[in-house]
């Protein structure tokens, strides 16, 4: 098993149990990108906590996201009685915002995947929830990718 492979299931591992306190059926691009945050040791996890990017404060912006979502349909979590569960099971399924992100991250590399890979897949997402939520906290999407691969080379 290659190092990429362990960190990869590591990671998913962890953002099932985010995906569950969600309530999410799937393990989403978000759910992992909290998982990359709250593992310190990694560079990753550095560099987003650099940025400002701390698992509670993607949590932040992930909730602000959704609440506008909900307000541009005409809805409220208030309305909606939406309450994220604290389930102590965790999700197992991959929803394809985490396959898709895979594939960007490794697309079109001619060595092996490194753990930096999945959060610049993540990062090259040009729609969805997670880049919703990055720019309604204030990050130019394009400008933290840049600062990503230049802070996270020498693991690529």
């Amino acid at each position: 098993m290659t190092a990429f492979t362990q960190y990869v299931r590591t990671i998913v591992e962890d953002a099932g149990y985010e995906a569950g306190a969600d309530g999410s059926a799937t393990i989403e691009a978000q759910h992992v990108l909290i998982a990359i945050a709250a593992r310190s040791e990694t560079k990753a996890s550095q560099f987003l906590c650099a940025t400002g990017l701390s698992p509670q404060s993607l949590r932040d912006a992930l909730n602000r996201e959704l609440e506008r979502s909900l307000n541009t349909a005409g809805a409220s979590l208030q309305t909606l009685k939406l309450e994220r569960g604290h389930t102590a099971t965790p999700v197992t399924s991959l929803g394809p915002s985490v396959q898709q992100a895979l594939e960007r991250g490794v697309s079109g590399l001619r060595s092996g995947a490194r753990p930096a890979h999945l959060l610049l897949g993540i990062l090259r997402a040009d729609i969805g929830i997670v880049p919703r939520a990055l720019e309604l906290a204030g990050y130019d999407r394009a400008d933290l990718l840049t600062r990503a691969r230049e802070a996270l080379a020498e693991e690529c």
